[in-house]
């Protein structure tokens, strides 16, 4: 996990964490912190396992830990934070030693992670392993927030 160490520590990283960090402390919802990312990360690590699905464990983390980090730009310019997330990811990602391949697949997972339709399994593991991590049975805005009000039933499944 050396690659994922070094995303850890990169500076950029660590920059637009606090932006998104700055950007919701009066946020009612979910936040887009290490927390929910390592929330993300794990339970994709979870699914990847009891499926079988043989995805590399730092391809996993990488999406998992980049999928909402240009949160920060959606709030400030309205730009969808999926596709500015992964055009943020590439050059952590590249400083991180990740090969092109392997940045084109996990940006995609980046790109695709708020869509139902899925190229790689990656992209679908990402996609789970999101909606999976919020603990919405003990959230104080459930009765505003979208996921619900638009029928959604939640339980806990990881």
């Amino acid at each position: 996990m050396d690659r994922i160490n070094c995303l850890l520590e990169d500076a950029e990283f660590l920059m637009f964490l606090k932006k998104n960090e700055e950007l919701e402390v009066e946020r009612v919802f979910c936040h887009h912190d290490i927390t929910h990312f390592l929330d993300v990360c794990r339970i994709a690590m979870i699914i990847n396992c009891e499926r079988e699905l043989n995805i590399d464990k730092e391809l996993i983390y990488a999406a998992g830990l980049l999928h909402d980090i240009g949160r920060w730009v959606e709030y400030t310019t309205g730009k969808d934070h999926a596709i500015a997330s992964a055009q943020l990811a590439e050059a952590i990602l590249k400083r991180c030693q990740f090969t092109d391949i392997e940045i084109k697949e996990i940006t995609l997972a980046i790109i695709s992670h708020r869509d139902k339709e899925h190229i790689t399994d990656l992209s679908s593991l990402l996609y789970e392993a999101d909606k999976a991590s919020r603990p919405c049975f003990n959230c104080n805005a459930k009765n505003k927030c979208k996921r619900f009000l638009n029928g959604e039933i939640y339980y806990l499944k990881y």
